[in-house]
């Protein structure tokens, strides 16, 4: 999330732990809808990195972090069932 700054980058992460979360199919508060986000942005951002995919400004970091978002919910999901 390069050049959106500390209050972007934790609304970015609020936003996308949020996206997550409906697209999941889960129901969490405002602070796990945060951590979910922050951690999936650098999950995100670490595999678009790896591919060579590089998303510029909030909307990339916003598509770059819901993806990882969701990612580590469905991994946290396959976890749980286990």
């Amino acid at each position: 999330m390069s050049g959106v700054g500390i209050i972007g980058a934790i609304i970015i992460g609020i936003l996308a732990g949020w996206i997550a979360e409906k697209v999941m199919g889960r129901s969490h508060g405002l602070l796990t809808n945060l951590i979910v986000g922050v951690v999936g942005a650098l999950l995100g951002g670490f595999l678009a990195g790896i591919m060579g995919i590089n998303f510029g400004g909030v909307v990339g970091s916003l598509v770059i972090a819901t993806l990882g978002a969701i990612l580590l919910l469905f991994l946290l999901g396959l976890v749980r069932k286990r």
